[in-house]
C-alpha cells in the first residue's frame, strides 16, 4: 500500500504532478466557474474523455467526482489528481481537490481520512461560497438601483421626460456592463473553447437588446428629444428603428441576477446538512491516563483503546462503550430523536452526540474515518455528488439544448424578416426565444430535490446512500424484516415469572438470579439483569459490597457449578439452587409439578425459552439434592420492539407486503409474527444467511421488486441481494455498507420514514423536470410568435427557477410520521 498521507501537506495542489492513480481510486474536486447545467454536462463529457475515467459533475453542490473504473489503457503514472485539474481548465472552468484521492476496491490509501470529507475542505468551500454569495448580493442592489428608474421610464408614459432615453442609457449601461459581468465573462469563456451555455443565451440576448437600442438612439429616430413610447407585454409591432430595449436589457439582468443569487443562498441552506454533521465533531477531549490524570488533548489524536471523559454538556469524542457513570445523551444529531437515551457501563456511545446530567469515563472503539459520524458524512456526500437515473434525461437535453435554441432563435429571425414584419418585431421574437429558453431551472431540478432531501434525512437519522435508491423505493412491492435486532431488541430478556404453588416469584427471580450472575450465557445475563432489577436499592450510607451494579445487589452464591448446555448450580442463603433446561432436572430425578410443566409448554410453543429453578431448604450434595423440587420457571425471550407492530402496518400503508425471515425456529417466528401483525403465511423461518438470499432471490423470481430491512452481519448477503437494502444503524458495520438505505437509529419506524423520504424527493425530481420541460416547451413557441415582450420573458425564466428551488425547499418540512 502507498504511503498514507494527506494530499495538502504533501503538496497535492493543482498544477503538481502528485501521486499516480490506479484503479479503484477516486478523486472529489471542487469546479468553480458553472453556471448551468449545460456547464456541468461540458466538464463531465470533458472528464469521461480519458481512459478509464467514470465521472459524475453536480451543478448543484459544484462537485466533481471521479472515480478509475479502469486503468488498463493507460501507461503506468500517466494519470494524477493534476491532470485532472489541467482536465477541467482545459474546458474552460477551475478545479481543486475537495477531497484528495481516497481508495474504492482494490484502489489505494492516498489521504490520513480516505473516505470522509473533511473539515478544512468542506470549510474552504464554504468560505468561497459565502464570498460569492456576498458579491452576488452587490450586483443585485446596485444593479435593481439602476435598473428601476429605467423600468419605470419605460413602462410608465408620464414619467417619460425630455431625453428619457438618454437617461435610461446612462442607467442601463452599468446594469449590463458591469452587472451582467459574470454571464458575459463565462459566455467568452465558452466560446473561447467553442461551447455555449445558458450565460450564451442571456448575453446574447442582453447586448442585442442594449446594442440595438444604441443604435437606435445614435442612428434611428429613437434619440429624438421629447420621444415617448408605450410598453406592451406582447412584443413590439413598430417597424422602424424608433424604439429602445433598455429596460429589457437592465430589467432581464436584474433578473437574472436576483435568480442567481437566491440559487447560491439556496445551495448554501440545502447543504447545510453535512457542514453541520462534521461540525458537531468535539475539537479536544479530556484523556485519561493510566495514573487516572485527566489532559486535555486534540480529539483526533485519540486511538482505539484510550479512555476518556465526558462531563455534562460535553460531546462525546468519539465512538466508545462506557466504562464508568451513567448519563442522558442527546442522540437527536445521529438519529433524529429528540428524547435522550440513558446510558451505563456496558452501553455504546456515538462521537458528536452531547452527554447530560452524567459523568462517564468512555473507551474508544473506533476513531478516525470509522467512527459513525464519519460514516454518515461519507454516506450523505456520496448521495448529493450522485445523479439519479432520471437526472440523466435532463443532461442530455441540456447538452443540446442551447444549441437548438441559438438555431430557434435565428430562424424566428428570419422567419419575421422574410414575412415581411419589420426589423423591430423580428429582433424582438428573436430576443425574447434567447432569454425565455435559458435552460436554469432544468439544471437545478434534480440536484436541489436531492441535496434537501438527503440532507433533512440525515438530521432524521436516515442516510440514502446514492440517487439512484429512489427509484428503488417506488418500485418495491416486498419487504423482507429480519427478526432479531429489526423486529426485537435483539438481547434476551425476562419476559414473565411463573411460581409453583406455595412459592413466592421474588424468591424464584432473586435465588436464580444470584446463580446465574457468575454466568456469562446471555440467558443467565438476562435473569441476573431482572432479578438485580428488582431488588430494593441500598440504603443512603450503606456499603455496596465490590461487584455490586447500580444501587442494588444480590445474594452471593457458593460452590457454582456451571453445566454447559444445561444451566447452572450454587449454594444461595444456605439452599441448593439448580437453574436451566428440563433436561437438566430430570436428570438430577427433580420432579416438575403439572402445573410448571403445562405453564412451560404453553410458553415454549408461543415462542419464549423457559428456564426451571428448583431447590432444597438444606444444603445437599454438590451434583445436587434428592429433597430439590421445582420451585418454578422463567420465560426469556427477545423481546418485540415496542414500535415493531406500528413499523409494519407504516410499511404495509405504503402499498409493501411484509414479509419476515429468520433463521429462529418455527413458533419462535409465528409468535413474533403474530406480535407486529404479519401474516403466518409471510413467515419463512429456520433459514441460514444463505437461505435469506434464497428467500430474496426466491421473491424476485416471482417478478416482485424487494426491499430488505436487517441489521447483523448474516443479514448483509441478503441486503445486497434484494433491489432495496435498508440496514438498521445499530446493527454491524457489514449490513451498513450493504445497505442502500441506512437507519441510524434502532426504530424500525425508520424504514417507514426511509421509504417516504425517499419518494418524496423523487416526486419533487419529477415536478421540478415536469415545471422545468414544460415551462420551455410552452414558452418557446409563445416568444417565437412575437407574443411576449423580453423584460416578461426574462422575468419568466427567473421565475421558473425561483419555483424549482421553493419547490425543493419543501422538503425541509419532512416530519416524521
Amino acid at each position: 500500500m502507498a504511503a498514507v498521507r494527506n494530499a495538502r501537506t504533501a503538496g497535492l495542489r493543482p498544477g503538481d504532478a502528485g501521486e499516480p492513480l490506479g484503479p479503484g481510486d477516486t478523486v472529489e474536486l471542487l469546479v468553480g466557474g458553472m453556471t448551468c447545467a449545460s456547464c456541468a454536462a461540458r466538464v463531465q463529457r470533458r472528464l469521461n474523455k480519458l481512459p478509464g475515467v467514470d465521472a459524475s459533475v453536480n451543478y448543484a453542490t459544484e462537485r466533481a467526482t471521479v472515480s478509475l473504473v479502469d486503468a488498463a489503457p493507460l501507461a503506468p503514472g500517466a494519470l494524477d489528481l493534476a491532470a485532472l485539474v489541467r482536465e477541467v481548465e482545459a474546458a474552460g472552468y477551475s478545479a481543486a481537490p475537495l477531497v484528495a484521492p481516497r481508495a474504492g476496491q482494490g484502489g489505494r490509501t492516498l489521504v490520513d481520512d480516505p473516505d470522509a470529507p473533511t473539515v478544512d475542505a468542506i470549510e474552504q468551500a464554504e468560505a468561497a461560497e459565502a464570498a460569492e454569495t456576498r458579491r452576488s448580493w452587490t450586483r443585485v442592489w446596485v444593479s435593481a438601483a439602476l435598473a428601476v428608474p429605467v423600468i419605470v421610464l419605460a413602462m410608465v408614459p408620464p414619467a417619460q421626460f425630455p431625453g428619457w432615453q438618454w437617461v435610461s442609457l446612462a442607467l442601463a449601461a452599468p446594469v449590463v456592463g458591469w452587472g451582467g459581468l459574470p454571464f458575459h465573462r463565462a459566455t467568452w469563456r465558452n466560446l473561447r473553447h467553442g461551447a455555449a451555455t445558458m450565460d450564451t443565451l442571456i448575453t446574447l440576448g442582453t447586448l442585442a437588446a442594449f446594442i440595438w437600442s444604441l443604435y437606435a438612439l445614435v442612428f434611428g429616430d429613437a434619440g429624438r428629444i421629447g420621444m415617448r413610447h408605450g410598453f406592451d407585454l406582447l412584443a413590439s409591432r413598430s417597424g422602424g428603428a424608433d424604439t429602445v430595449y433598455f429596460e429589457v436589457a437592465a430589467g432581464v439582468t436584474v433578473f437574472l441576477l436576483i435568480g442567481r443569487y437566491l440559487e447560491l443562498r439556496s445551495r448554501r441552506r440545502a447543504g447545510a446538512a453535512l457542514r453541520a454533521l462534521l461540525e458537531h465533531g468535539a475539537k479536544d477531549v479530556a484523556v485519561l491516563g493510566p495514573d487516572g490524570v485527566e489532559r486535555r488533548a486534540p480529539a483526533e489524536s485519540l486511538a482505539v483503546g484510550d479512555l476518556f471523559v465526558v462531563r455534562p454538556g460535553e460531546r462525546v469524542a468519539t465512538d466508545g462503550v462506557v466504562v464508568e457513570g451513567a448519563a442522558a445523551v442527546d442522540t437527536s444529531l445521529v438519529t433524529g430523536e429528540s428524547v435522550p437515551v440513558d446510558v451505563a457501563p456496558g452501553a455504546s456511545v456515538t462521537g458528536g452526540t452531547v452527554a447530560a446530567g452524567g459523568r462517564l469515563v468512555v473507551r474508544a472503539t473506533r476513531v478516525g474515518a470509522d467512527t459513525q459520524l464519519a460514516q454518515m458524512a461519507r454516506l450523505l456526500a456520496a448521495a448529493q455528488s450522485g445523479k439519479a437515473e432520471i437526472a440523466r434525461l435532463a443532461d442530455r437535453v441540456s447538452a443540446v439544448f442551447v444549441p437548438v435554441v441559438l438555431v430557434l432563435a435565428a430562424g424566428t429571425l428570419a422567419g419575421w424578416l422574410l414575412a415581411g414584419a419589420g426589423a423591430t418585431p423580428a429582433f424582438t421574437a428573436a430576443v425574447a426565444v434567447l432569454i425565455v429558453a435559458c435552460p436554469c431551472a432544468l439544471g437545478l431540478a434534480t440536484p436541489m430535490a436531492l441535496l434537501v432531501g438527503t440532507g433533512r434525512g440525515a438530521q432524521l437519522g436516515i442516510l440514502i446512500r446514492g440517487p439512484e435508491v429512489l427509484e428503488s423505493t417506488r418500485r418495491a412491492q416486498v419487504v423482507v424484516l429480519d427478526k432479531t435486532g429489526t423486529m426485537t431488541v435483539g438481547r434476551m430478556a425476562v419476559t414473565e415469572v411463573h411460581p409453583a404453588a406455595g412459592t413466592d416469584p421474588a424468591d424464584v427471580l432473586r435465588l436464580a438470579g444470584a446463580v446465574e450472575a457468575a454466568s456469562e450465557h446471555p440467558i443467565a445475563r438476562a435473569i441476573a439483569g431482572a432479578a438485580l432489577a428488582s431488588r430494593p436499592p441500598v440504603p443512603p450510607g450503606s456499603a455496596v459490597p465490590s461487584g455490586a451494579v447500580g444501587s442494588a445487589e444480590l445474594p452471593p452464591v457458593a460452590g457454582f457449578v456451571a453445566l454447559p448446555g444445561l444451566g447452572a448450580g450454587g449454594t444461595v442463603e444456605g439452599r441448593s439452587v439448580l437453574v436451566g433446561r428440563a433436561r437438566l432436572l430430570a436428570e438430577r430425578g427433580v420432579p416438575v409439578d403439572d402445573d410448571v410443566a403445562g405453564w412451560q409448554e404453553a410458553t415454549e410453543s408461543a415462542g419464549a425459552t423457559v428456564v426451571l429453578v428448583a431447590w432444597a431448604d438444606a444444603v445437599g450434595p454438590a451434583d445436587g439434592d434428592p429433597a430439590a423440587r421445582v420451585r418454578g420457571a422463567i420465560a426469556v425471550a427477545d423481546t418485540v420492539r415496542p414500535t415493531a407492530r406500528e413499523a409494519v402496518a407504516g410499511l404495509r400503508g405504503l402499498g409493501l407486503r411484509p414479509m419476515l425471515v429468520t433463521g429462529d425456529a418455527e413458533p419462535v417466528a409465528r409468535a413474533i409474527a403474530a406480535q407486529v401483525g404479519i401474516a403466518p403465511a409471510d413467515v419463512v423461518a429456520g433459514v441460514l444467511p444463505a437461505g435469506k438470499v434464497d428467500a430474496v432471490r426466491a421473491l424476485q423470481a416471482e417478478g416482485l421488486v424487494v426491499a430488505m430491512v436487517g441489521d447483523g452481519v448474516n443479514d448483509a448477503p441478503a441486503l445486497a441481494q434484494a433491489d432495496l437494502g435498508l440496514a438498521m444503524g445499530t446493527g454491524s458495520d457489514v449490513a451498513i455498507e450493504a445497505g442502500d438505505l441506512v437507519l441510524v437509529g434502532g426504530d424500525p419506524r425508520g424504514a417507514v420514514d426511509a421509504i417516504r423520504l425517499s419518494r418524496a424527493t423523487l416526486r419533487t425530481i419529477r415536478g421540478n423536470l415536469f415545471w422545468a420541460f414544460a415551462y420551455n416547451v410552452a414558452a418557446l413557441p409563445i416568444a417565437a410568435a412575437g407574443l411576449l415582450n423580453p423584460m416578461i420573458a426574462g422575468a419568466a425564466m427567473a421565475a421558473s427557477s425561483l419555483f424549482v428551488v421553493s419547490n425543493s425547499l419543501r422538503l425541509r418540512r419532512f416530519a416524521r410520521r
